[in-house]
């Protein structure tokens, strides 16, 4: 397991959101370039970036951010996730182009599945779904679409089910109710994901401690026997809960990947 450090952007800034709420927003820097350069040399492998205004309207509005992160962290080998907006074949080639390694597909993937089956084969390894999802009283969770302003009525684990064995890369997992909110990850729904399909599972929402990242790195699936493929974590990095070096290290050892001495 890996951890995605996450760098969310909104009007060039570097932002978090409190459950998806665009009108309760915390600026953590005017940099995000800079923000993404420390994270790669605090030891992270991959960063996470998620392109706000371009989730809630569809138009790329902070794209030429997410080339200059993905230009300045390719120097030192890192690779960029990217998500946001992503709602054609056209915006995929143009994030890879910008130099991001896995594109992140959300509403469009909610909306139209048959979509994801026909792009993931053809950008192999390169294309993920991004669902994000509200925990109902019920048990079931609903996912959410347009920057999580709009519900569906879509079923989390079946709409996952449906991308198995069509060449997606791996599928974020947010419960919104705990994005922002730094009172720990949706175990028990993290780890239905990991048995309701074969795709790689990447943690999203209320990391707030090491702890947090040990108990992930801990799921296995029932399935399969795997584990998590990463955790992204924001909120709790920008409010220093702990570094980026000590969360790397930390979903490393949880997950089996090193020794506690090695890492």
């Amino acid at each position: 397991m890996e951890l995605y450090p996450a760098i969310d952007i909104r009007d060039g800034k570097c932002v978090r959101l409190r459950q998806g709420d665009y009108a309760d927003e915390t600026i953590y820097g005017d940099d995000p370039v800079a923000v993404a350069r420390s994270f790669a040399e605090a030891g992270a492998v991959w960063i996470h970036t998620v392109d706000l205004d371009a989730a809630r309207t569809g138009s790329g509005a902070n794209r030429a951010v997410v080339a200059a992160i993905a230009k300045e962290v390719g120097a030192l080998n890192v690779r960029v996730q990217s998500g946001g907006g992503v709602r054609s074949e056209h915006d995929i080639e143009e994030l890879l182009g910008l130099g991001v390694a896995r594109v992140i597909v959300g509403t469009r993937a909610v909306q139209d599945p048959e979509f994801i089956s026909s792009v993931a084969p053809r950008f192999a390894g390169q294309v993920g779904v991004g669902l994000d999802a509200r925990a109902l009283t019920d048990g079931s969770y609903e996912v959410a679409a347009h920057g999580w302003t709009a519900g569906t009525g879509v079923e989390l684990f079946s709409l996952l089910s449906r991308f198995d064995d069509v060449g997606v890369a791996a599928a974020v997992i947010t419960e919104i109710g705990r994005d922002g909110m730094l009172t720990g990850p949706d175990v028990d729904g993290l780890a239905r994901a990991l048995d309701a399909s074969s795709i790689d599972i990447i943690a999203s929402g209320g990391v707030s401690s090491l702890g947090d990242l040990s108990v992930l790195g801990g799921l296995v699936s029932r399935r399969d026997g795997r584990r998590l493929a990463g955790a992204i974590a924001g909120k709790a990095i920008y409010e220093h809960r702990f570094t980026v070096h000590e969360g790397v290290v930390t979903c490393r050892v949880a997950s089996g990947a090193v020794s506690s001495a090695e890492g």
